[in-house]
């Protein structure tokens, strides 16, 4: 059964029955993976022509209507199809595993945000971006993005402390420094493609500053120079922070510019008023051959993208992370 792989415009014999992701690695075609189990998202592609079963492989998937993204790690071949993959050098394989942390540090970033600093017991390799899962005891378990770099000696998290939350009200109450925590991951694919030659949109909304924060790292780090144009958006001014960071990053990085968004009581002669996509959608022109990293809440994240794709961002190139609220 033949297995026609785009871009690479290669072609692969696969017996029925295969899974996706292993028939990918027998062909050594390259294909980002973490989690093995469907649950980080960094395997997705998509079926352009064909079928496949997917999950357990007992509900066929029919393209029409559909979008055609599959997760390659939970997808299985039955007939000739055409899968499209990520483009080769946007590969990262960072096998997902669970490791024990202990807790170094808990601080206010503002009236309802804490930021929790975490020294694991072995190094853990992540991309820019990226996040986990994390555990502090039975039932208490919560994925949060890295705000750091795995460079870093330690894990960094910003979190939002829901009123009446199970997590975050053992975050708030409960959680001390010393304290262990189980740490699970990478999970996600909206990480920094450190190959991408052009400029970068990045939107963050709340706690979605903190992986806006390690692509900004990861960018600079990795010696890129294009420019950045950052949209850091809170409800109030007294929900913003990070400013000192972000300047020191500007520093750094002269061609990334922040633009600081509230959407109700901001100084206009030091922040806007209005919403992120507001600000996006007036200030910048056509967004052909950019990418965007959008992070936040999920209305912000959504709006964010018919912005990004009106302006002309390739689907492919808008990596985004939603942060859901799980009643925690």
């Amino acid at each position: 059964m033949d297995i026609l792989i785009q871009p690479l415009n290669r072609v692969i014999q696969v017996e029925p029955g295969a899974n996706l992701l292993q028939a990918l690695q027998a062909a050594q075609v390259p294909m980002s993976y973490s989690c093995m189990a469907g649950r980080c998202g960094t395997c997705r592609c998509k079926v352009t022509a064909g079928e496949v079963l997917e999950g357990s492989g007992e509900q066929q998937r029919p393209l029409d209507g559909g979008t055609g993204q599959v997760l390659a790690c939970q997808t299985w071949l039955t007939e000739p199809c055409t899968i499209e993959i990520p483009e080769p050098d946007e590969v990262v394989v960072h096998p997902a595993r669970s490791v024990k942390a202990t807790v170094q540090a808990i601080e206010n970033l503002t009236h309802d945000i804490k930021r929790l600093r975490r020294k694991p017991a072995k190094p853990s390799d992540f991309s820019p971006g990226q996040y986990a899962q994390l555990q502090f005891g039975p039932a208490l378990s919560r994925p949060y993005s890295m705000a750091g770099l795995m460079t870093d000696p330690l894990l960094e998290f910003h979190v939002r402390l829901v009123p009446d939350g199970q997590v975050t009200g053992h975050i708030a109450q409960a959680l001390q420094v010393g304290d262990a925590v189980k740490v699970s991951g990478p999970l996600g694919a909206a990480y920094l493609r450190r190959k991408h030659a052009g400029p970068m949109l990045c939107g963050a909304g709340g706690t979605g500053l903190a992986p806006i924060l390690a692509i900004l790292r990861g960018a600079i780090d990795s010696g890129l120079h294009h420019p950045i144009h950052l949209y850091v958006g809170a409800r109030s001014p007294r929900d913003l922070y990070g400013l000192d960071w972000l300047q020191d990053l500007q520093r750094q990085h002269p061609a990334l510019t922040v633009h600081v968004v509230v959407s109700s009581g901001g100084n206009p002669a030091v922040q806007r008023c209005g919403l992120v996509t507001q600000a996006i959608e007036a200030d910048l022109g056509d967004l052909s051959g950019w990418r965007a990293y959008l992070c936040g809440s999920p209305p912000m994240v959504e709006a964010a993208t018919v912005v990004a794709r009106h302006k002309g961002v390739a689907a492919e190139h808008i990596h985004a992370d939603a942060f859901y609220a799980q009643g925690h």
